[in-house]
């Protein structure tokens, strides 16, 4: 084992970076976990090239990169489709694929979803900043450089080994996630909930919601129906930290959903998407429909057990 380049960069795409897990316990410095979006995907296609699932790979959106193979590797794409190609010719998501030295992985336009997850036998070689390799983009830190990759970024493995197995794995089908241009996210009521008149909430509910190209990896911008407070209750709330899945209502109405680089907010949270539908808010892409589905804790949990029984499923069959 040592650090050797297995990747050069041709082209960025329009925002590829480095994201693992995300880097967590550091929200009372002011520190967002950042990390994938679609922490489904990058798990999968980690197992599927033989790493630990919290490993570093490539997060691309909507029109992906040109990257060129610098020694032979493995590889898996999990996600949105984006085409992925090897040497211009398509091939499979959700399975792994070896690439040898000088081949070119590259991505056409999106043909569901909107982020796409690389995995590569051995990680992405970065150093580490608080436990985490993940690039945080609004303050400039992690990855490489804190920033997106550019034209002729040499990425490194700290794990290469020299006969990279070749054996195919492939997701069962079956739970190849399905991203359609209307969603329906669950969602558990609070912390602010009460904030809000019944009829709010029931409008909440039954509102359909347009994402807006204004939307970043801080936060999913919603444009539809609007929704109001109570009267009777003061027009802001002292800033508190927030999670992914927050659902906030600022002073327009339109509600945001709160992804991984951001900690706190002074708004109030209606409602929260449950962490079995956290994955899906990495797929929705601008003009994409919203709506919501009020569940239990109960319910909450059972799907959250469920997601976490099939990963582990997954990953057992290689050990």
């Amino acid at each position: 084992m040592a650090d050797v380049g297995i990747l050069k960069i041709l082209s960025p795409g329009i925002l590829t970076s480095v994201q693992d897990l995300g880097r967590y316990g550091y929200g009372r410095y002011g520190v967002a976990p950042s990390g994938a979006l679609d922490s489904f995907s990058l798990r999968i296609a980690n197992i599927l090239v033989g790493n630990r699932p919290d490993q570093a790979g490539l997060e691309t959106m909507l029109l992906g990169p040109a990257i060129k193979a610098l020694e032979d590797i493995v590889v898996a794409v999990a996600g949105g489709n984006l085409q992925p190609r090897r040497n211009k010719r398509p091939i499979s998501m959700w399975q792994s694929h070896p690439l040898k030295k000088d081949d070119i992985l590259s991505f056409g336009s999106s043909l569901s979803g909107f982020r796409a997850y690389v995995a590569v036998a051995g990680g992405i070689g970065v150093p580490p900043i608080m436990d985490s390799r993940s690039t945080n983009l609004p303050s400039g830190f992690g990855g490489v450089q804190g920033r997106a990759l550019e034209k002729n970024d040499i990425l490194i493995s700290e794990n290469y080994f020299r006969n990279v197995k070749t054996d195919t794995r492939t997701l069962n089908s079956a739970w190849i996630p399905v991203y359609p241009n209307n969603w329906s996210l669950r969602v558990i009521w609070g912390p602010q909930d009460d904030h809000f008149p019944d009829e709010s909430r029931q409008f909440f509910l039954n509102a359909s919601y347009h994402m807006s190209s204004d939307s970043d990896r801080t936060g999913i911008r919603l444009e539809g129906a609007v929704i109001r407070p109570r009267p009777d209750i003061p027009a802001s709330i002292i800033s508190e930290g927030v999670i992914s899945g927050s659902i906030q209502i600022p002073g327009d109405g339109n509600p945001i959903i709160i992804l991984g680089e951001t900690v706190t907010g002074g708004y109030r949270k209606i409602a929260t998407v449950i962490s079995a539908d956290l994955p899906l808010l990495g797929q929705i892409k601008p003009g994409d429909t919203v709506r919501f589905i009020a569940v239990s804790l109960d319910e909450a949990g059972r799907a959250l057990a469920a997601l976490e029984e099939k990963l582990q499923k997954f990953e057992e069959r290689f050990k």
